[in-house]
Parts: structure tokens; C-alpha cells; sequence
């Protein structure tokens, strides 16, 4: 996979999980991750999960693959 075809996937789905993309590209999740601070530098994706739903961040139960949510920004 390329930059172009993750370009491709979130400016078509504009928001997705980490989940989503591992899923969807079958790749690892630090790969992904690599790739997509690429496109948060240029500053066309940001990171609008924080990585746990929970008020404090401290819990850690949450799956961070389900939390991390990747907006497309135009």
C-alpha cells in the first residue's frame, strides 16, 4: 500500500478507526500509524480520538486500535 491509497480510503470515509484501516489494508497498526503521521504533518489528517472514551485517559481498557479515530481534513 501507498500514501495515495490511504489518501484515497479516508477522503472517501472523511473519519475512521485504526481498526478500520489495519482491517481494510491488512497491515500492522504501527505501519499504518507511520503512514498516517505523513499525512498529519502535511496537515490534511488529524487524530480526533485521544485513545480511551474515558474522561481521564487513565483507564486503559479500551482497545486503542477502536479509539484511535483518523479525520480526513480538506
Amino acid at each position: 500500500m501507498i500514501l495515495s491509497d490511504l489518501r484515497g480510503y479516508l477522503q472517501q470515509r472523511q473519519r475512521a478507526t485504526l481498526n478500520d484501516m489495519v482491517l481494510h489494508f491488512h497491515m500492522d497498526a504501527d505501519a499504518l500509524r507511520g503512514m498516517l503521521g505523513k499525512w498529519m504533518s502535511k496537515g490534511k489528517v488529524r487524530l480526533s480520538g485521544n485513545g480511551s472514551n474515558c474522561s481521564n485517559g487513565s483507564c486503559c481498557k479500551c482497545d486503542p486500535l477502536l479509539t484511535e479515530i483518523y479525520e480526513w481534513v480538506d
